[in-house]
């Protein structure tokens, strides 16, 4: 890591923030029994409009250029939750519950929760693992291999803007890396480059086959909001080789930048990273997996925020066919 990145911010939940959270995910559990249920949904989106004080204060974006930062302090009942599991499609999902809960109340203090209607059944809060067979994948799934740097559902303009990931299990300190766009140094004319847009983004493995809907536009990997550059990005599913060679030196050096100003976060239970998907790109360092029961256990929140807009251009991709379920369907 560059020694010139700014300092991690952390955020610590108090005990009475602590215990808040716990007590309503456990209520609500026992209250509505699914998040299938309409009225577990809008109780969620109620009790988190109605939060103040130091949770409203601690679940916020980043407030640094960082992109990042990492509340401590969630209740995570390990006893509870049992092992991990051996793939996202066997959790517990009762279990899970009261966890995913606080999770979600979270993420509506933030913004509008949603998840894929094409990734893990549309689960609004989706659990990340190793899993046999995606050893060597460019996935969360995966474990040997170093999951590359990138923008979280870079392919979609619906992608999310900020997303939560809350460490269940880590026992092996296994570390997420997280590089920010604002960090980087770029010429002029290597940022004018990736402002063109020139190529398209595909979607990884876990949507499934997208080439029914043809193939995609080009897209800008860099983008300016009001209060600095933004990016968009995913080497392993950019066939940025097959732009012209101006394109490709820039886009070459801009990932050697986001390598050097990488930094390695090792989340542990009970602690929830809020990161910021515009700025920041994120990935996996390498492990070995087990696969027996007690190897890396996250969740992930996805989360819009309709008060930040994007490229106007982004309202004309189709996304891949990719739908995104929210939480509640009314507006935050």
């Amino acid at each position: 890591m560059d020694s010139t990145v700014r300092p991690l911010e952390i955020r610590t939940l108090g005990p009475r923030s602590r215990t808040l959270l716990h007590e309503l995910g456990t209520t609500l559990a026992a209250a509505y029994g699914s998040l299938s249920n309409p009225r577990c949904r809008q109780a969620i989106s109620a009790f988190a409009a109605n939060m103040d004080g130091e949770l409203r204060e601690k679940i916020r974006p980043p407030a640094t250029d960082s992109g990042i930062c990492v509340v401590r302090g969630l209740f995570v009942d390990e006893r509870s939750l049992g092992r991990t599991p051996p793939i996202w499609s066997a959790v517990d999902e009762a279990a899970s519950l009261p966890t995913d809960l606080q999770m979600l109340l979270l993420g509506s203090m933030i913004g509008r929760p949603f998840g894929w209607r094409g990734q893990q059944e549309g689960r609004l809060v989706n659990n990340v693992m190793p899993a046999r067979g995606y050893e060597n994948v460019q996935t969360g799934a995966s474990s040997s291999l170093l999951l590359s740097p990138h923008t979280e559902d870079a392919f979609h303009p619906h992608r999310s803007h900020v997303f939560l990931l809350s460490c269940i299990r880590n026992v092996d300190a296994v570390a997420t890396t997280i590089s920010s766009v604002r960090d980087v140094e770029l010429s002029t004319a290597d940022r004018a480059t990736l402002l063109r847009p020139t190529i398209p983004i595909m979607p990884d493995l876990t949507y499934g086959d997208m080439e029914r809907w043809g193939p995609a536009g080009p897209i800008p990997t860099l983008w300016e909001r009001s209060d600095g550059l933004c990016l968009r990005y995913d080497p392993d599913f950019t066939p940025w080789t097959e732009a012209d060679p101006e394109y490709q030196a820039a886009y070459r050096r801009l990932s050697q930048e986001l390598e050097r100003v990488g930094r390695r976060v090792v989340l542990e239970p009970g602690d929830v990273a809020i990161v910021d998907n515009d700025v920041v790109v994120h990935g996996r360092v390498p492990f070995t997996a087990r696969f027996d029961g007690t190897d890396r256990w996250l969740k992930r929140v996805n989360i819009a925020m309709p008060d930040r807009p994007r490229p106007v251009t982004e309202l004309d991709e189709n996304g891949y066919g990719q739908q995104v379920e929210y939480l509640c369907l009314e507006s935050k």
